[in-house]
């Protein structure tokens, strides 16, 4: 017997994303409140954040097979839980080390999340004829914000971290029943390379290069949602609610971009879609690096988030949509070389805040703008056909 109701396959694509961004943005709010518990400064919380990128970084390096072996259907239903017991234990670690151990189960889960559900969207959209990645990663972004103003309303209540994340667990088990109990994995693209997916995907010359047109895009991500709150906590004085909201504010913004970005690339291109948010990006970043308002600096994150929005489902479509090696692995290779830019990030950004300033973690982020620009030619335009018979 299945639970759940019966959708449609791009409405379950989209309820993926929001479940699972529901549960990893429930965490970032409370980050502020995790480094006063454990009492260290932003170099050492950074160096334990990165637990969650190595578990993702090896998940999507190794994961595959074993995926392909136990099915998608099966994975998907038990990852999304199990996921929230696991960012439930984490928040107990009384010391940076027991936090990046714990959290790297974490991102093992998540690889594998990430893996089902890009390569769904990439199918979806390519049996319904019609871009829908865009949209599928907005509806991320819908749950991150969901996540991040609850977990502002929770902690400006002065409910703990680890009350909150555990209550996260029945909540999540439930959508996920509700929502993807009659899930079912969509066919594999027509037309494509179908060889057998390699244990280990190596990263392509054309894949580095995709890499390089989100890479700004995936690192001030990440700056504003582990560190956006501390910054408005360090620089403004905010109170919990208004610290938790900077990174709900991010994420916000980030959807509503992403929910209408799909019809921008069909009428503008993917090119000149990315180079203008990349400029959006670069002015959003010099806002929050020297801004001395409040109210500029939530501008500047909410540009930021604007600015990131696309970027990484359009690197993730064109190296879905290359022939020259199976979806899956084009993808996780393009995954793998991505999450390195988290696995790096935190720790260097939580090292520069430190000791020149949480000013700076973002300030570094402006010459990757500039080198995202150069790149953003590699998102060309290619036909897009469909398997929709007229």
């Amino acid at each position: 017997m299945r639970f759940g109701i019966e959708l449609p396959p791009q409405i379950k694509v989209y309820g993926a994303f929001f479940v699972y961004s529901f549960c990893m943005g429930s965490l970032y709010p409370r980050i502020p409140a995790i480094q006063q518990t454990m009492g260290v400064g932003e170099g050492a919380l950074g160096l334990a954040l990165i637990g969650a990128a190595l578990g993702t970084l090896i998940s999507l390096t190794f994961a595959g097979p074993i995926i392909e072996r136990i099915g998608y259907r099966r994975t998907l239903l038990t990852a999304l839980p199990v996921l929230s017991v696991l960012y439930a234990i984490a928040v107990w670690a009384p010391t940076p080390l027991t936090f990046f151990l714990l959290l790297m189960p974490v991102g093992v889960t998540i690889g594998c999340i990430e893996i089902i559900i890009n390569l769904e969207a990439d199918r979806v959209e390519h049996a319904i004829g019609r871009r829908i990645m865009n949209r599928s990663h907005a509806f991320w972004s819908f749950g991150f914000f969901s996540a991040g103003m609850v977990g502002s309303f929770v902690a400006q209540a002065g409910i703990s971290a680890q009350v909150h994340l555990a209550i996260m667990i029945p909540i999540v088990t439930l959508a996920t029943l509700v929502i993807l109990g009659r899930f079912e994995p969509a066919e594999h693209r027509s037309g494509g390379n179908t060889d057998q997916a390699p244990r280990f995907a190596r990263p392509t010359l054309a894949i580095i290069v995709l890499v390089t047109v989100c890479l700004s895009a995936m690192i001030m991500e990440g700056a504003g949602i582990d560190w956006s709150a501390i910054y408005m906590r360090d620089v403004f004085g905010a109170a919990p609610f208004w610290a938790g909201f900077a990174v709900a504010l991010g994420a916000g913004a980030q959807a509503v971009t992403r929910f209408f970005a799909d019809s921008f690339v069909e009428r503008w291109s993917p090119v000149i879609v990315a180079r203008g948010l990349l400029t959006i990006l670069g002015i959003g970043t010099l806002l929050v690096f020297f801004t001395q308002a409040q109210w500029m600096a939530y501008l500047g994150l909410a540009l930021i988030g604007v600015g990131t929005s696309a970027l990484f489902p359009l690197a993730m479509s064109a190296a879905a949509q290359r022939t020259d090696r199976p979806a899956a692995v084009n993808v996780a290779a393009l995954a793998q070389i991505s999450f390195v830019s988290f696995l790096l990030g935190p720790p260097l950004l939580g090292y520069v805040a430190e000791h020149f300033g949480i000013r700076w973690a973002f300030g570094i982020g402006l010459p990757l703008v500039v080198l995202s620009l150069v790149a953003a030619g590699a998102l060309a335009p290619k036909a897009f056909r469909s398997t929709v018979t007229p």
